[in-house]
């Protein structure tokens, strides 16, 4: 058997655990060893641009389609994967704060220790928490227990293994679900919800077009179905 050709896979954190569960199976019946980083939305798109090693791109939709028209990805190869609520989330054990609407919200955020959550300028989750801090009135009152990381795998990690009680995390559903020692609250009440779509792509300048095709096809295929709906994906609207 030929050795395996490296597929370099560029995803935004909140498929992470889709990637690594077909990893495996998909190396296997390809003769491929997958690659894969996971970081920020920002980060994945500016290592793309920067022309890191890249097969596959997973991302928003909106920066997909901006990589698809500068002719970074192959228009044709994009394809949405579903979408993602961002949520609230607490160490696992600990007390879960009421957040069922705006001003419950407002109170356990106020009451919170510390609050966890990705970087507030290159990540989807942590953009959208500090522009709900600033709507709520609470962004001058938070700022000295937000406790922002690269992205929000990294971010839960920190919330699971701080022993902090009281602390609140805000990050993708995906990426809560995926993590150990934390657990999902609830997605952000209205009016403060927000659900990303992602979707995947092969590069322009993928190594190995043909496996990258047949791995986007893995991801977002039907047999993969149950697989992002257990890891927090909404499916697409067909």
């Amino acid at each position: 058997m030929t050795r395996p050709r490296t597929l370099h896979v560029l995803s935004a954190g909140a498929a992470k655990a889709v990637v690594e569960a077909l990893a495996a199976p998909f190396e296997s019946a390809a003769n491929v060893r997958i690659a894969a980083t996971f970081d920020a939305a920002g980060a994945v798109r500016d290592a793309l641009v920067g022309g890191a090693p890249c097969d596959v791109v997973i991302l928003p939709a909106a920066m997909q389609d901006a990589l698809a028209a500068q002719g970074r990805v192959d228009p044709a190869s994009v394809a949405p994967l579903g979408g993602v609520p961002t949520g609230i989330a607490v160490a696992a054990g600990d007390r879960w704060p009421a957040v069922g609407d705006a001003d419950a919200l407002r109170a356990s955020l106020l009451a919170a220790t510390a609050l966890y959550c990705p970087d507030i300028e290159r990540a989807t989750a942590g953009i959208h928490f500090a522009g709900v801090l600033r709507a709520l009135g609470i962004d001058g009152p938070s700022a000295a227990k937000l406790r922002a990381y690269p992205n929000g795998a990294r971010a839960m990690a920190a919330l699971a293994a701080g022993g902090v009680q009281g602390a609140i995390g805000c990050t993708q559903v995906t990426e809560i679900l995926y993590t150990p020692g934390v657990a999902l609250v609830a997605p952000l009440p209205a009016p403060f919800g927000l659900t990303t779509v992602y979707s995947i792509a092969v590069s322009r300048n993928a190594g190995s077009p043909a496996a990258a095709r047949a791995l986007a096809a893995r991801v977002v295929g039907r047999e993969a179905e149950a697989l992002r709906r257990a890891g927090g994906f909404l499916e697409p609207a067909s």
